[in-house]
């Protein structure tokens, strides 16, 4: 099965259940990675005693150990400007050669002329709706729409 790392905000409430919302969604087609659920979040560790520091580096090692692993990226662009930690990702991924896709029903843009050209032209599709990311999700594995069976008659 191919792998989705997903790349998006994770520090509230709302934007972790969009997040998994979106991973149950694509666990139909790919073995998905979610930082938050798979990674670990540092605040969760430091409010479990481990150090800032061990924290960070942990959650670093093993997201970058994810999208080297990955097949493709989809990131989260919802907001008003995109996650710090999602753009790296994107940049790192993209680097790599990975696939790149993003996500974005949110018609918030930080530039007048939409998103930053970096992201813009890292990601080779914008999704706005659940809809369209499965049609590609179904695209990228190959599978056929529509696909009906005869019987031998």
């Amino acid at each position: 099965m191919k792998s989705l790392y997903i790349a998006g905000p994770l520090f509230n409430e709302s934007e972790r259940s969009f997040n998994l919302r979106i991973k149950n969604l694509m666990s139909k087609y790919f073995d998905v990675y979610l930082p938050q659920e798979d990674g670990g979040l540092m605040t969760a560790m430091i409010n479990e005693g481990c150090s800032l520091q061990f924290a960070s580096r942990y959650v670093f090692n093993q997201d970058i150990e994810a999208i080297n692993n990955a097949d493709c990226l989809l990131i989260i662009l919802d907001g008003r400007t995109i996650d710090e930690g999602a753009a790296f990702e994107l940049g790192y991924s993209y680097a790599n050669g990975k696939t790149c896709v993003a996500y974005q029903s949110d018609s918030r843009r930080l530039l007048p002329c939409g998103n930053n050209p970096m992201i813009s032209n890292a990601v080779s599709e914008i999704f706005s709706n659940e809809e369209e990311l499965i049609k590609w999700a179904k695209s990228f594995l190959g599978i056929e729409e529509n696909r009906i069976y005869h019987a031998d008659i």
